[in-house]
């Protein structure tokens, strides 16, 4: 097993500084011996076993599960190493029979009932609001922030992604928006805030929508938030956004959901998509992501979008691809989140419901601080990037330049200079 694990091993990390200690007690390294140096012991035959013959799934299990120790450095570093290899690397043969029996198991069951939908939705949202104010910014904006330099904090880059979105929806006040998939809604209170406009939230997590009701009570804005799925809105609206909500759409529905967007939009109406996406070509969801963290989840390529949005009748008038912006994003998350980790276990010895669901406060605090390395790894490496679209139904319905993305942006907090850009 150790001359087999070692010729693996090496065989796919050919850069980085990385030391394996295996079950038996032997020790190898891989890499060039650049970067900083990370040593990783494997706990047990069967978890080296497991991870040999199903690195997608497994790797992240063992961690979890305390098969795969990380004695030197993170399981970001490790992750890093690993992924940075594997952008590079090709995959081993037998891979690509599990991608295939794993590809014929989600068409079996990618259908996204409407009852699915809200399992899924419940299945990472419903979590206590508690662990999400740990480690996302103030107003609680779960997606890809927008750094416009490299000095601006997780707050002021999500503020940007929030202005930057209103600029593309070219708001006036008076307008009628909808937000598919409104999580607990800072954008949607933004936009009633600072643009005039009235907005109806749609989301399938209750914990969300009941915090978003509250907060636009509180300050007795323009906002109504249901407990809603998109297939079931009938309603007119002059703007709509989604933002982090597609990728739970399924591609069996992707004709569906932009056809009930086009129909659920005005003449002249603009829609902004805000989605994860890949920029080198479709490719399956990580098995492990599947299992524990988006079930149903799927980040689309360009080329699975631009046919289906074509049939819908919407047009693309403008598609920016955010890069590096959510691995910023996901390490700010992490930083946060470990610097709260004894908060967390607090938390779990307060709370049966979340040790009944994911077992010790350790064993969770792993599987996030792994799910979010891990996506920060997948943005600086492997393919993953932001696509932000709008979409129109009439030719006319946006200015001929992109100006007003950028237009009076350095007064964040100013109608006018939204409605002035819409004019």
């Amino acid at each position: 097993m150790d001359r087999l694990l070692r010729a693996v091993c090496r065989g796919l990390i050919r850069t980085g500084n990385l030391r394996i200690t295996t079950a038996a007690g032997s020790t190898f390294s891989c890499g060039d011996g650049a970067g900083p140096p990370v040593a990783i012991r494997f706990a047990s035959r069967i978890a080296e076993w497991r991870i040999l013959t199903d690195p997608e799934l497994r790797l992240g299990e063992a961690y979890i599960d305390g098969g795969l120790v990380v004695e030197q450095g993170s399981i970001a570093e490790f992750l890093d190493v690993v992924v940075k290899n594997l952008s590079r690397t090709p995959v081993p043969p037998w891979s690509g029979l599990l991608r295939m029996s794993r590809w014929l198991a989600r068409r079996l069951f990618e259908h996204n009932t409407l009852g699915r939908a809200r399992r899924n939705a419940i299945h990472h949202y419903n979590i206590d609001d508690r662990i999400y104010r740990m480690f996302l910014d103030a107003d609680q904006q779960y997606s890809c922030a927008y750094f416009e330099n490299n000095s601006a904090s997780l707050d002021q880059a999500q503020l940007a992604k929030k202005r930057h979105i209103a600029a593309k929806l070219l708001l006036k006040p008076g307008l009628r928006v909808l937000d598919i998939g409104s999580g607990w809604g800072g954008l949607d209170l933004d936009l009633a805030r600072n643009a005039k406009v009235s907005v109806v939230g749609i989301n399938l997590s209750d914990e969300q929508v009941r915090i978003a009701r509250h907060r636009a009570a509180a300050e007795g804005l323009a906002c109504e938030f249901r407990i809603q799925d998109y297939r079931t809105v009938s309603e007119k609206f002059d703007r709509i956004v989604s933002v982090g909500m597609f990728e739970h759409v399924g591609r069996r529905h992707y004709d569906a959901f932009f056809r009930k967007c086009r129909d659920l939009l005005t003449d002249d109406g603009v829609m902004l998509l805000h989605t994860i996406g890949r920029w080198d070509g479709p490719s399956e969801t990580n098995p492990w992501v599947r299992r524990y963290i988006f079930p149903g989840g799927y980040t689309p390529a360009l080329s699975e979008l631009a046919p289906v949005i074509e049939r819908s009748g919407l047009m693309v008038s403008d598609i920016e691809v955010l890069r590096l912006h959510y691995a910023q994003t996901l390490c700010a998350w992490r930083i946060n989140f470990l610097a709260h980790r004894d908060e967390v276990s607090r938390l779990f010895d307060e709370a049966p419901d979340l040790k009944e669901r994911f077992g010790s406060a350790d064993r969770f605090i792993r599987m996030w601080e792994y799910y979010l390395a891990g996506f920060e790894a997948s943005f600086r490496y492997y393919g993953l990037v932001v696509f932000q679209i709008q979409l129109l139904k009439s030719i006319e319905a946006a200015p001929l330049t992109r100006d007003y993305m950028y237009r009076g942006r350095s007064d964040v907090d100013s109608s006018a200079s939204l409605a002035e850009a819409a004019e």
